[in-house]
Protein backbone atom coordinates (compact mmCIF):
# COMPACT_ATOMS: atom_id res chain seq x y z
CA UNK A 1 0.00 0.00 0.00
CA UNK A 2 2.02 2.94 -1.27
CA UNK A 3 1.47 6.66 -1.26
CA UNK A 4 1.74 6.57 -5.04
CA UNK A 5 -1.31 4.36 -5.47
CA UNK A 6 -3.59 5.84 -8.13
CA UNK A 7 -6.82 4.39 -6.73
CA UNK A 8 -8.41 4.60 -3.35
CA UNK A 9 -7.52 1.52 -1.30
CA UNK A 10 -9.11 0.50 1.97
CA UNK A 11 -7.82 -2.25 4.21
CA UNK A 12 -8.94 -3.59 7.58
CA UNK A 13 -7.12 -6.07 9.76
CA UNK A 14 -8.34 -7.65 12.99
CA UNK A 15 -7.02 -10.46 15.15
CA UNK A 16 -10.46 -10.99 16.68
CA UNK A 17 -11.34 -14.15 14.72
CA UNK A 18 -7.83 -15.60 14.69
CA UNK A 19 -6.64 -18.40 16.99
CA UNK A 20 -4.66 -16.82 19.79
CA UNK A 21 -1.41 -18.57 18.81
CA UNK A 22 -1.64 -17.08 15.29
CA UNK A 23 -2.43 -13.49 16.22
CA UNK A 24 1.07 -12.15 16.80
CA UNK A 25 2.75 -13.92 13.83
CA UNK A 26 0.05 -12.79 11.38
CA UNK A 27 -0.05 -9.26 12.77
CA UNK A 28 3.72 -8.96 12.40
CA UNK A 29 3.74 -10.32 8.86
CA UNK A 30 0.51 -9.02 7.29
CA UNK A 31 0.42 -5.67 9.02
CA UNK A 32 3.90 -4.88 10.32
CA UNK A 33 6.15 -6.02 7.49
CA UNK A 34 3.76 -5.82 4.55
CA UNK A 35 1.96 -2.54 5.29
CA UNK A 36 3.69 -0.23 7.77
CA UNK A 37 7.17 -1.65 7.13
CA UNK A 38 8.11 -1.96 10.78
CA UNK A 39 8.99 -4.71 13.22
CA UNK A 40 6.35 -5.22 15.93
CA UNK A 41 6.81 -6.54 19.44
CA UNK A 42 3.96 -6.95 21.94
CA UNK A 43 4.74 -5.26 25.25
CA UNK A 44 2.21 -6.82 27.62
CA UNK A 45 1.42 -10.31 28.88
CA UNK A 46 -2.32 -10.20 28.21
CA UNK A 47 -3.75 -12.14 25.23
CA UNK A 48 -2.81 -10.17 22.14
CA UNK A 49 -5.45 -8.31 20.15
CA UNK A 50 -5.24 -5.62 17.49
CA UNK A 51 -7.44 -3.88 14.96
CA UNK A 52 -6.45 -1.45 12.24
CA UNK A 53 -8.19 0.43 9.44
CA UNK A 54 -6.07 1.86 6.64
CA UNK A 55 -6.84 4.02 3.64
CA UNK A 56 -4.44 4.94 0.86
CA UNK A 57 -4.58 7.01 -2.30
CA UNK A 58 -2.35 9.31 -4.27
CA UNK A 59 -0.83 11.75 -1.77
CA UNK A 60 -2.35 10.42 1.43
CA UNK A 61 -2.40 7.45 3.78
CA UNK A 62 -4.28 7.12 7.05
CA UNK A 63 -4.29 4.48 9.75
CA UNK A 64 -6.40 4.02 12.89
CA UNK A 65 -5.12 1.47 15.38
CA UNK A 66 -6.29 0.07 18.71
CA UNK A 67 -5.47 -3.05 20.69
CA UNK A 68 -2.87 -4.42 23.08
CA UNK A 69 0.27 -2.52 24.00
CA UNK A 70 2.99 -2.98 21.36
CA UNK A 71 6.15 -1.43 19.97
CA UNK A 72 6.69 -0.49 16.32
CA UNK A 73 10.33 -0.23 15.32
CA UNK A 74 11.15 1.17 11.89
CA UNK A 75 14.88 0.50 11.61
CA UNK A 76 17.41 1.31 8.91
CA UNK A 77 16.62 -2.07 7.34
CA UNK A 78 12.96 -1.08 6.94
CA UNK A 79 13.77 2.24 5.31
CA UNK A 80 14.85 0.58 2.06
CA UNK A 81 11.19 0.92 1.00
CA UNK A 82 12.06 4.48 -0.06
CA UNK A 83 9.19 6.06 1.86
CA UNK A 84 10.15 9.69 2.54
CA UNK A 85 6.72 10.86 3.64
CA UNK A 86 5.99 12.87 6.78
CA UNK A 87 3.83 11.18 9.36
CA UNK A 88 1.52 12.95 11.77
CA UNK A 89 0.62 10.77 14.76
CA UNK A 90 -2.30 11.62 17.05
CA UNK A 91 -2.99 9.85 20.35
CA UNK A 92 -6.62 9.94 21.39
CA UNK A 93 -7.75 8.67 24.79
CA UNK A 94 -4.75 6.56 25.64
CA UNK A 95 -1.01 7.01 25.53
CA UNK A 96 1.94 6.45 23.18
CA UNK A 97 5.67 7.13 23.25
CA UNK A 98 7.87 8.07 20.31
CA UNK A 99 11.60 8.11 19.79
CA UNK A 100 13.43 9.61 16.80
CA UNK A 101 16.64 11.56 16.23
CA UNK A 102 17.67 11.06 19.85
CA UNK A 103 14.49 12.66 21.15
CA UNK A 104 11.77 10.96 23.16
CA UNK A 105 8.22 12.24 23.45
CA UNK A 106 5.00 11.05 25.07
CA UNK A 107 1.62 11.57 23.45
CA UNK A 108 -1.74 11.55 25.17
CA UNK A 109 -5.10 13.29 25.20
CA UNK A 110 -5.39 14.11 21.50
CA UNK A 111 -1.97 15.73 21.15
CA UNK A 112 0.04 15.04 18.00
CA UNK A 113 3.58 14.87 16.71
CA UNK A 114 5.20 14.75 13.26
CA UNK A 115 7.83 12.14 12.37
CA UNK A 116 10.05 11.37 9.40
CA UNK A 117 9.42 8.05 7.68
CA UNK A 118 12.84 8.31 6.06
CA UNK A 119 14.66 7.90 9.39
CA UNK A 120 14.56 5.23 12.11
CA UNK A 121 11.76 5.65 14.61
CA UNK A 122 10.22 3.74 17.50
CA UNK A 123 6.54 4.14 18.37
CA UNK A 124 5.38 2.46 21.57
CA UNK A 125 1.61 2.19 21.60
CA UNK A 126 0.26 1.85 25.15
CA UNK A 127 -3.48 1.92 24.59
CA UNK A 128 -6.45 3.92 23.34
CA UNK A 129 -6.81 4.96 19.71
CA UNK A 130 -3.71 5.84 17.70
CA UNK A 131 -4.30 7.70 14.44
CA UNK A 132 -1.63 8.24 11.83
CA UNK A 133 -1.66 10.35 8.70
CA UNK A 134 1.14 10.31 6.09
CA UNK A 135 1.65 12.79 3.26
CA UNK A 136 4.48 13.02 0.70
CA UNK A 137 7.44 15.05 1.80
CA UNK A 138 7.23 17.27 -1.30
CA UNK A 139 3.66 18.22 -0.44
CA UNK A 140 4.82 19.72 2.87
CA UNK A 141 8.19 21.18 1.85
CA UNK A 142 6.34 23.28 -0.73
CA UNK A 143 4.15 24.64 2.08
CA UNK A 144 6.44 24.73 5.14
CA UNK A 145 10.09 25.79 5.38
CA UNK A 146 12.58 23.55 7.23
CA UNK A 147 10.08 20.74 7.76
CA UNK A 148 12.73 18.45 9.30
CA UNK A 149 13.22 20.90 12.17
CA UNK A 150 9.51 20.78 12.99
CA UNK A 151 9.34 17.04 13.59
CA UNK A 152 9.31 15.54 17.09
CA UNK A 153 7.64 18.66 18.46
CA UNK A 154 4.40 18.22 20.40
CA UNK A 155 1.29 19.71 18.81
CA UNK A 156 -1.42 20.50 21.34
CA UNK A 157 -4.90 19.11 20.82
CA UNK A 158 -6.05 22.69 21.40
CA UNK A 159 -4.25 23.91 18.27
CA UNK A 160 -6.92 25.12 15.89
CA UNK A 161 -5.26 23.79 12.73
CA UNK A 162 -4.96 20.31 14.25
CA UNK A 163 -8.59 20.29 15.35
CA UNK A 164 -9.78 21.37 11.90
CA UNK A 165 -7.53 18.82 10.21
CA UNK A 166 -8.82 15.93 12.31
CA UNK A 167 -12.47 16.89 11.84
CA UNK A 168 -11.97 17.31 8.09
CA UNK A 169 -10.26 13.92 7.72
CA UNK A 170 -12.93 12.24 9.86
CA UNK A 171 -15.75 13.64 7.74
CA UNK A 172 -13.93 12.80 4.48
CA UNK A 173 -13.46 9.18 5.54
CA UNK A 174 -16.95 8.80 6.97
CA UNK A 175 -18.69 10.28 3.94
CA UNK A 176 -16.53 8.38 1.44
CA UNK A 177 -15.29 11.62 -0.14
CA UNK A 178 -11.77 10.25 -0.61
CA UNK A 179 -13.17 7.40 -2.69
CA UNK A 180 -14.87 9.85 -5.08
CA UNK A 181 -12.50 10.62 -7.99
CA UNK A 182 -14.09 14.00 -8.77
CA UNK A 183 -13.54 15.32 -5.23
CA UNK A 184 -10.34 13.49 -4.31
CA UNK A 185 -7.70 15.91 -5.55
CA UNK A 186 -9.27 18.95 -3.87
CA UNK A 187 -9.79 17.11 -0.57
CA UNK A 188 -6.22 15.76 -0.51
CA UNK A 189 -4.87 19.24 -1.27
CA UNK A 190 -6.90 20.66 1.63
CA UNK A 191 -5.51 17.96 3.94
CA UNK A 192 -1.96 18.85 2.85
CA UNK A 193 -2.65 22.52 3.61
CA UNK A 194 -4.14 21.78 7.04
CA UNK A 195 -1.36 19.33 7.94
CA UNK A 196 1.20 22.00 7.03
CA UNK A 197 -0.58 24.55 9.22
CA UNK A 198 -0.76 22.09 12.14
CA UNK A 199 2.90 21.05 11.94
CA UNK A 200 4.17 24.61 11.53
CA UNK A 201 2.30 25.78 14.64
CA UNK A 202 0.34 28.40 12.74
CA UNK A 203 -1.38 31.09 14.77
CA UNK A 204 -5.20 30.96 15.15
CA UNK A 205 -6.70 30.79 11.69
CA UNK A 206 -9.61 33.13 12.35
CA UNK A 207 -12.14 33.59 9.58
CA UNK A 208 -9.68 32.88 6.79
CA UNK A 209 -10.86 32.68 3.20
CA UNK A 210 -8.19 30.11 2.34
CA UNK A 211 -9.93 27.22 0.60
CA UNK A 212 -8.58 24.57 3.00
CA UNK A 213 -9.71 26.51 6.07
CA UNK A 214 -13.12 27.22 4.55
CA UNK A 215 -13.59 23.54 3.66
CA UNK A 216 -12.47 22.38 7.10
CA UNK A 217 -14.66 24.87 8.97
CA UNK A 218 -17.58 23.91 6.75
CA UNK A 219 -17.07 20.21 7.61
CA UNK A 220 -16.72 20.99 11.32
CA UNK A 221 -19.92 23.06 11.35
CA UNK A 222 -21.92 20.38 9.57
CA UNK A 223 -20.51 17.71 11.88
CA UNK A 224 -21.68 19.72 14.89
CA UNK A 225 -25.11 20.32 13.39
CA UNK A 226 -25.52 16.63 12.51
CA UNK A 227 -24.71 15.67 16.09
CA UNK A 228 -27.05 18.20 17.73
CA UNK A 229 -29.91 18.90 15.29
CA UNK A 230 -32.48 17.34 17.64
CA UNK A 231 -31.74 19.97 20.28
CA UNK A 232 -34.50 22.61 20.03
CA UNK A 233 -32.06 25.17 21.45
CA UNK A 234 -29.62 24.74 18.55
CA UNK A 235 -29.11 28.08 16.79
CA UNK A 236 -26.76 29.60 14.29
CA UNK A 237 -25.15 31.56 17.13
CA UNK A 238 -24.62 28.41 19.22
CA UNK A 239 -22.86 26.58 16.38
CA UNK A 240 -20.76 29.62 15.46
CA UNK A 241 -19.66 30.05 19.07
CA UNK A 242 -18.70 26.37 19.30
CA UNK A 243 -16.60 26.73 16.16
CA UNK A 244 -15.00 29.98 17.33
CA UNK A 245 -16.30 31.99 14.38
CA UNK A 246 -18.90 34.70 13.89
CA UNK A 247 -22.50 33.92 12.89
CA UNK A 248 -22.02 35.97 9.71
CA UNK A 249 -18.99 33.87 8.69
CA UNK A 250 -20.95 30.68 9.40
CA UNK A 251 -23.79 31.95 7.23
CA UNK A 252 -21.32 32.41 4.38
CA UNK A 253 -20.00 28.88 4.89
CA UNK A 254 -23.51 27.44 4.72
CA UNK A 255 -24.37 29.50 1.67
CA UNK A 256 -21.26 28.21 -0.12
CA UNK A 257 -22.84 24.74 -0.13
CA UNK A 258 -26.16 26.02 -1.42
CA UNK A 259 -28.05 25.82 1.85
CA UNK A 260 -28.71 27.78 5.02
CA UNK A 261 -28.46 26.94 8.69
CA UNK A 262 -32.23 26.68 9.03
CA UNK A 263 -32.54 24.64 5.85
CA UNK A 264 -29.84 22.21 6.97
CA UNK A 265 -31.32 21.71 10.44
CA UNK A 266 -34.86 21.29 9.13
CA UNK A 267 -33.75 18.74 6.56
CA UNK A 268 -32.02 16.62 9.21
CA UNK A 269 -35.02 16.85 11.52
CA UNK A 270 -37.49 15.95 8.76
CA UNK A 271 -35.43 12.98 7.61
CA UNK A 272 -35.23 11.72 11.19
CA UNK A 273 -38.98 12.21 11.67
CA UNK A 274 -39.72 10.30 8.47
CA UNK A 275 -37.61 7.34 9.64
CA UNK A 276 -39.33 7.30 13.05
CA UNK A 277 -42.79 7.45 11.51
CA UNK A 278 -42.20 4.28 9.49
CA UNK A 279 -40.35 2.52 12.30
CA UNK A 280 -42.62 -0.19 13.86
CA UNK A 281 -41.03 0.45 17.24
CA UNK A 282 -42.49 3.99 17.19
CA UNK A 283 -45.99 2.98 16.05
CA UNK A 284 -47.40 3.75 19.50
CA UNK A 285 -45.86 7.21 19.72
CA UNK A 286 -47.95 10.25 18.91
CA UNK A 287 -46.87 12.22 15.86
CA UNK A 288 -46.59 15.33 18.02
CA UNK A 289 -44.18 13.48 20.32
CA UNK A 290 -42.03 12.47 17.34
CA UNK A 291 -41.96 16.06 16.12
CA UNK A 292 -40.78 17.21 19.55
CA UNK A 293 -38.18 14.43 19.71
CA UNK A 294 -36.52 15.48 16.47
CA UNK A 295 -36.37 19.13 17.56
CA UNK A 296 -39.56 20.83 16.36
CA UNK A 297 -41.35 22.82 19.06
CA UNK A 298 -44.21 23.99 16.80
CA UNK A 299 -46.28 21.02 15.60
CA UNK A 300 -48.17 23.01 12.94
CA UNK A 301 -44.87 24.23 11.53
CA UNK A 302 -43.60 20.64 11.49
CA UNK A 303 -46.66 19.44 9.58
CA UNK A 304 -46.30 22.17 6.94
CA UNK A 305 -42.59 21.50 6.43
CA UNK A 306 -43.14 17.74 6.31
CA UNK A 307 -45.80 17.99 3.61
CA UNK A 308 -43.71 20.40 1.57
CA UNK A 309 -40.67 18.09 1.82
CA UNK A 310 -42.27 14.70 1.24
CA UNK A 311 -45.50 15.58 -0.56
CA UNK A 312 -47.69 13.96 2.07
CA UNK A 313 -48.74 14.41 5.68
CA UNK A 314 -46.98 12.67 8.59
CA UNK A 315 -50.19 10.72 9.30
CA UNK A 316 -50.40 9.33 5.75
CA UNK A 317 -46.73 8.45 5.71
CA UNK A 318 -47.19 6.50 8.93
CA UNK A 319 -50.25 4.74 7.48
CA UNK A 320 -48.36 3.80 4.31
CA UNK A 321 -45.54 2.43 6.41
CA UNK A 322 -47.94 0.16 8.28
CA UNK A 323 -49.33 -1.16 5.04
Amino acid sequence: MSTGATDFLSYRFSTRELPERMRIPLWRENFGRAIVHADIEPSSDVPFRAEAALHALQGLRTIALKGSAMRFKRSQANIVDGDDSIGLIVSFPGRSQLSQRGQEMELRGGNAIAILHSEPVIVTYLGGLLFGLSVPRDALTSRVAHIDDLTMRPISHRAEALRLLMTYVKVALKDGVLAAPKLRDAVVSHIHDLAALAISGHAPLGESNASAVVAARHSAAFEHIAAHFQDPELTLEVVADHQGISPRYLQRLMASSGTSFTGCVNELRLQKAFMLLIDPHYSGRRISDIALEVGFSDISHFNRLFRARFGDSPRHVRGAGKG
